[in-house]
């Protein structure tokens, strides 16, 4: 990083006085990794960074994607052609932390299977609008070339939400690292890039602590919602679920001493860096209205389901969120919902002993999330790629 750019980012940040008080405490971070005193706000991806920045000024980024277009495996090869820095990089972002446990990702696939239809709404749906809530990741979606096309936006962004959930998504013939390996060199030309926008005023985006607040509002997040709701959960299904969400924020580059522990410390963690890092947006009220208007036309195009959608995000992530991203009410909606959910709950609570129930739900579950792929990307094939331009209107 040149010193212009560090000079941006402390400007940008107010007074180094403030750094303490506002990154994570110890008591917070309770990381994997044994802790250095770096504040997570003031770090990015020292590794990642500089390869992409050089890949975009030396004009390579458009061959590199179409390379990369069909590497989608985990075991799988790289392709011939690549420059030489950028396969360095990525025969080591593709290894697995040593900490690994393949038994518990293993775990964690049968309790995505199980609990696929949650999950899928509470990272889909409320993890969407939680994300719109977060000024600096609302800005920088608008702001980047992503924001000109929400719908590929989101179906690349449910690319990786659908490898990290998927029965696969570690072993050899899964995706997950792959997807995750290209979502870290996507963070790292959004970072060189949206700081060249006359549009952008925030210092350079996408911090670890950036990374950690949309962490929480997916892992932490469904977590304590499905705690909410009474969902039965054994502790070796939650500890499994949250090394899955370990292992995949390693993957895209984030460091192993802010990566929370426990659910415990993931708690402390999330309610220290979600409430000072939300809040209003231009941006974020037009990503809101985009996103499920995208939803209602998923669920049943030419009906009364905006209503009803509107009512389902305002019941996942509370009034408050809500508002800020001018959600409107839908009073009748909200209150059915509100009285039938806990019924549905215990409906489904029910039935999943059963034999089979837990296949037969996770086979509905990959139909609604490959609908939702078909119907963002209108069939075409799509995939995670490096950006090489900002927002262009």
């Amino acid at each position: 990083m040149s010193e212009m750019s560090r000079r941006q980012v402390l400007i940008s940040g107010g007074a180094l006085g403030a750094l303490g008080a506002l990154g994570i405490g110890a008591a917070a971070q309770a990381g994997i990794g044994p802790p250095t005193g770096l504040d997570p706000r003031w770090v990015w991806d020292a590794e990642a960074d500089p390869l992409v920045a050089s890949l975009l000024d030396r004009g390579a980024v458009p061959e590199v994607n179409r390379l990369l277009w069909n590497w989608t495996r985990n075991d799988q090869p790289l392709p011939a052609g690549l420059p030489a820095d950028l396969v360095a990089f990525i025969d080591g972002a593709r290894q697995l932390p040593s900490w690994a446990d393949q038994r518990k990702l293993e775990l964690a696939a049968e309790f995505n299977k199980s609990r696929g239809f949650y999950l899928n709404l509470l990272n889909g749906v409320g993890g969407g609008m939680l994300s719109t809530a977060i000024p600096k990741e609302a800005r920088a979606v608008y702001y980047s070339a992503g924001g000109a096309n929400m719908e590929d936006r989101v179906a690349k962004t449910s690319i990786l939400g659908f490898a990290v959930g998927s029965l696969n998504a570690y072993r050899p013939d899964g995706n997950c690292i792959v997807n995750s390996v290209k979502t870290r060199l996507v963070h790292a030309g959004v970072r060189h890039l949206l700081q060249q926008s006359p549009h952008w005023t925030s210092g350079i985006p996408i911090s670890q602590t950036d990374i950690l607040v949309t962490w929480h509002t997916l892992a932490t997040f469904a977590m304590r919602k499905l705690r909410e709701w009474r969902v039965p959960i054994s502790a070796a299904d939650a500890d499994a679920y949250l090394h899955s969400w370990q292992v995949t924020v390693h993957m895209l580059g984030v460091r192993d001493e802010f990566i929370p522990a426990t659910w415990e410390a993931a708690y402390a963690q999330s309610d220290q860096v979600l409430p000072p890092n939300m809040g209003p947006t231009r941006e974020g009220v037009e990503l809101t209205d985009i996103l499920l208007g995208q939803l209602a036309e998923q669920t049943s195009p030419g009906s009364i389901s905006r209503p009803l959608c509107n009512a389902l995000g305002r019941f996942l992530v509370g009034d408050q969120v809500a508002d800020w991203d001018q959600i409107p009410h839908e009073w009748v909606w909200e209150s059915v919902i509100r009285n039938v959910w806990p019924i549905l709950v215990r409906f489904r609570e029910g039935l999943v002993p059963l034999p089979l129930v837990p296949e037969m739900a996770w086979v509905i579950d990959e139909a609604l999330r490959q609908y939702i792929l078909f119907f963002l990307t209108k069939g075409r094939e799509t995939k995670i790629v490096i950006p090489t331009g900002n927002r262009p209107s």
